[in-house]
């Protein structure tokens, strides 16, 4: 449902963000 979508974008907000933040560095 919602809550399961919800649960995978934040988890792959997470993810780019520790790839993005790897990136960056």
């Amino acid at each position: 449902g919602a809550a399961f979508k919800k649960k995978e974008d934040t988890h792959r907000m997470a993810e780019a963000n520790k790839a993005f933040s790897h990136f960056k560095v």
